[in-house]
């Protein structure tokens, strides 16, 4: 028993000196450095919400295990140096983290010292995207990065239909950071910045000068979305000086970063009229109880200075301080310690000014940075939680139109879901849906008053008209030529449909057209676009330039408003117009097979009908007329079949069908070669065309010139300029060139006055006529629309009837690529065949019938007669043919006569006296 007292009061003892051990190794102060600006929006902010964490994380001692907090404040000033040397301090004095620094810029200095002395760096201002955990592992950001907030910025000017943008920024590390950042969001969304307008450093703007150079510049642009993402001082200055410029008018777009929903909340003084119109966005934190009451706090007089409001960036400065506090008791409570050392590098380093041996390291500086890197809470600013790339969970923001005096939200944006009208968190249990038809903003009021979405841009140099080159062409001016000789007045078929497209826009397109060329030769389109793609002489080309991949990689292309592609012309020859051409149809062996069944089937009839029917007896010549008339009267549908027997109605009915057929099959062919003229050049097409050796013609200034030689590798000595239609038609009757490769509206153009070629194969290219104007213009786009919109409506058509659908030759031509095909009798003969085999059965059965009642009264008649008992074989052959030839009702009425007059002969002999 006293051994067991013994060992008690040994544990006991042994617990007693842990505890005490444990309690010793715990400091009784827990220094965090903070270093801000106190004399900036975001500094006075950072003084008031991290001395409020301070007193709620002291208000429970049991929190950090007897220890309490301390939040070291060091003024920055806005100085680097003074920034540095707070930094240095910090880590003389042994402080377990650092809150700040408040500029990107520091942050991208002081993350070296960090890294150094393992002292974890947290900021919820230096958002800087390029703050990358790999170089600064030491250094985190417990607000959302600004990739997030571009992001934002990326998915509303897609939201609206926008294409270029002008950032505004200071060309410090975090706006010019964050700007490169907006640039890569645009471009995987097929947007882009178009000009980038750098201000010096927030703090050197002593004056307003360099602030109105820039805006003057962006004024004169064509752009009117504006991206600034600078600090509240600048921008303050920004958006003054563009009042008083005339730039917060209807058609500008302004879009401001955080800084300005930052100052809108603060309520420091702002002039709110040269915001009007104005969109910013705010980092969205969940409305909760803990924010409601923190809120309700501020206002009261211990925790306000009573000149600045809660802002969210005093949300997050507060839950910053309740990471460190809750890693801090996590290492503690793991059994670590707080203890520094001196870090041997500094320790050989000599100097009298510099004492950097008295920096320390701070030993469990990586446990502690796992142990923030792995927070799980629920703070004022919404549940706390980093990914394994150290991004915030669930990055949001609201979107805030400014309007007056107050603003209002009008929608939201989070990296779940996107753009929405609803608060993000009630999308987080679902899937993530970034379709276009889930996006959505409430309405908003554009600077100038409106509701109306701005179309994002105008023309350059405040209207200035724009300059449209068109081609002085010396052919085919049905497409663009000058009218009466003038110097810019121009008519034609490109014109006419750009004029159209104008009045179709929602806006003016003041322009005037600058000709390009001498007018004597087709100019080179290649020139003629390379000219808009450099800005300096033309602003758009309008006329018949071919959207070809050379060309589309320098300027943008509207719609096509025309279908277009190479073809092959070549010689026609007019066999057609011979007069015998109406026999061409049908081969000789045809004609031969057709006028044969004619006699054959006529044949048919004739010994069908001949002993019954009246109208085929009589003198030959009669019968002949009357077989003939009857065979070509079926072709008639003259229903004469219904005047003869039944076997002979059977092969009419056959003959009419045949008939049928070869009637609609001849018209069908002579139509076809009537109208198709047939081709004596022997290029079938491209093919046969690559693999001769005949020169080929093309059209100055065209690309088919260098489509040939690049493409289809044919050599340029094969090729001959020429430069109109009348050379075209000359170089092809005189043999100079076996063919002519131009685009198809030409060639079409060119064959409604020359009949006597076509084109030969299929277009082997595909393209169109469109448009040109620099790369991303807007007003390529709104002029697609509006060329869409003259086809569905039908105008488009219209101007092309107008202008192209002419044509002098009497039959259409020009699309037949071979030569038809004469009907032959191999494609007939199973016809025939029927129809032969129907005669035949016709006849079997006629003379079957006929030998049958021949042979059924013979007999009788030969008995009755008084002849010799024998007769030759001769006279049997004759009687049959007489009987044959003789009309049935008369042969019946014979046979009848005679068997009467033989019963009659019979009963005298009977009644003589034997």
């Amino acid at each position: 028993m006293n051994w067991v007292l013994l060992l008690g009061f040994i544990v006991l003892a042994a617990s007693g000196l842990l505890s005490e051990r444990a309690s010793s190794s715990r400091p009784p102060v827990i220094k965090v450095g903070a270093l801000f600006g106190l004399n900036t929006m975001y500094g006075q902010i950072a003084n008031i919400a991290l001395k409020a964490a301070e007193e709620d994380v002291n208000s429970d001692p049991s929190f950090l295990g007897g220890s309490k907090l301390s939040i070291l404040m060091s003024d920055a000033k806005r100085s680097g140096f003074l920034s540095i040397m707070g930094a240095l301090q910090f880590m003389e004095t042994d402080v377990v983290a650092i809150i700040g620094p408040q500029t990107s810029i520091m942050a991208h200095v002081l993350s070296h010292l960090a890294n150094e002395l393992t002292v974890p760096m947290l900021s919820f201002t230096a958002l800087d995207p390029t703050l990358s955990p790999l170089q600064f592992p030491f250094f985190v950001q417990t607000a959302p990065s600004d990739l997030f907030l571009m992001r934002a910025v990326a998915e509303m000017i897609t939201y609206y239909g926008w294409s270029d943008v002008v950032a505004l920024y200071n060309d410090d590390d975090n706006s010019r950071n964050g700007v490169t950042a907006l640039g890569d969001e645009l471009e995987e969304r097929r947007c882009g910045i178009s000009y980038k307008a750098v201000l010096p450093l927030d703090v050197v703007i002593s004056s307003p000068a360099e602030i109105i150079e820039e805006l003057v510049k962006i004024r004169g642009m064509e752009s009117r979305i504006i991206v600034v993402n600078t600090f509240p001082n600048t921008g303050k200055m920004i958006f003054e000086e563009a009042e008083r410029l005339g730039m917060m008018e209807k058609g500008y777009v302004w879009i401001a970063t955080t800084w300005l929903s930052s100052l809108l909340d603060s309520g420091l003084p702002l002039a709110r009229k040269s915001l009007n119109g104005v969109v910013t966005l705010r980092l969205h934190t969940p409305d909760s109880r803990k924010k409601r009451d923190f809120a309700a706090r501020w206002k009261k007089e211990k925790f306000s200075n009573k000149t600045i409001g809660l802002n969210v960036y005093g949300l997050y400065a507060y839950d910053t301080v309740w990471i460190i506090a809750q890693a801090v008791k996590t290492l503690l409570e793991a059994g670590g310690d707080l203890t520094f050392s001196h870090d041997e590098k500094l320790s050989s380093l000599e100097g009298e000014a510099l004492n950097l041996s008295a920096l320390s390291r701070f030993d469990e500086g990586s446990q502690l940075l796992d142990y923030i890197m792995h927070t799980k809470m629920s703070g004022l600013t919404g549940p706390v939680q980093f990914h394994q790339d150290r991004s915030m969970l669930q990055p949001s923001y609201d979107i805030i139109n400014v309007v007056g005096e107050r603003f209002r939200q009008v929608g939201y944006w989070s990296n779940h879901s996107g753009l929405s009208v609803v608060p993000p968190e009630s999308f987080y249990s679902k899937p993530s849906n970034r379709s276009s038809s889930n996006q959505h903003l409430k309405p908003v009021t554009w600077p100038g008053g409106t509701s109306v979405t701005p179309r994002g841009w105008v023309f350059r140099n405040n209207g200035r008209r724009l300059r449209i080159g068109v081609p002085d062409r010396a052919s085919f001016k049905h497409f663009v030529s000058r009218v009466n000789g003038s110097s810019n007045i121009v008519q034609g078929y490109c014109i006419d449909v750009f004029e159209a497209a104008v009045k179709l826009l929602s806006y003016p397109v003041p322009h005037e057209f600058i000709f390009f060329g001498d007018g004597l030769e087709n100019p080179n389109y290649n020139e003629l676009v390379n000219k808009v793609a450099t800005g300096v002489d033309f602003d758009a080309v309008v006329g018949d330039v071919a959207i070809v991949t050379k060309r589309t990689r320098i300027v943008d292309f509207t719609q096509p408003y025309i279908e277009s592609g190479l073809v092959v012309v070549a010689p026609v020859s007019t066999p057609n117009e011979n007069p015998w051409a109406f026999l061409r149809p049908f081969t000789p062996a045809m004609w031969a097979v057709t006028a044969a069944f004619f006699v054959a089937v006529g044949a048919v009839i004739w010994i069908l009908e001949h002993r019954i029917n009246d109208e085929f007896r009589g003198p030959p010549k009669r019968q002949v007329v009357t077989i003939l008339w009857f065979t070509f009267s079926t072709m008639f549908f003259s229903h004469r079949e219904n005047t003869v027997s039944t076997l002979g109605r059977m092969v009419l009915l056959i003959w009419l069908f045949v008939v049928l057929i070869l009637t609609s099959s001849y018209t069908a062919s002579l139509t076809s070669l009537l109208t198709v003229q047939q081709l004596n050049s022997p290029i079938k097409g491209v093919d046969t065309l690559i693999s001769s050796t005949g020169r080929i013609g093309f059209q100055v200034g065209s690309f088919a010139e260098s489509y040939m030689v690049d493409e289809l590798n044919i050599a340029r000595s094969r090729l001959v300029p020429l430069g109109s239609p009348q050379e075209y038609a000359n170089a092809l009757q005189n043999g100079s060139v076996a063919a002519i490769v131009d685009e198809r509206p030409y060639v079409d153009l060119f064959l409604s006055d020359y009949c006597k070629f076509a084109i030969r194969g299929q277009e082997f290219t595909r393209c169109g006529w469109g448009f040109a104007f620099p790369r991303d213009s807007p007003l390529a786009v709104d002029m697609s629309t509006a060329i869409l919109g003259l086809s569905e409506t039908g105008e488009l058509q219209k101007i092309h009837d107008k202008w192209l659908s002419k044509s002098n030759c009497s039959s259409p031509h020009g699309s037949q690529s071979g030569d038809s095909e004469q009907l032959n009798v191999h494609s007939f003969w199973g016809m025939f065949l029927v129809c032969g085999i129907a005669c035949l059965v016709a006849i079997f059965i006629h003379f079957f019938k006929i030998v049958r009642d021949y042979c059924k009264h013979t007999p009788e008649e030969e008995e009755a007669a008084i002849a010799p008992p024998q007769s030759s074989r001769l006279k049997k052959l004759q009687s049959f043919l007489a009987y044959v030839d003789q009309k049935e009702e008369e042969s019946k009425r014979r046979f009848k006569r005679k068997r009467n007059d033989l019963s009659m002969n019979s009963n005298s002999i009977a009644s003589r006296p034997i």
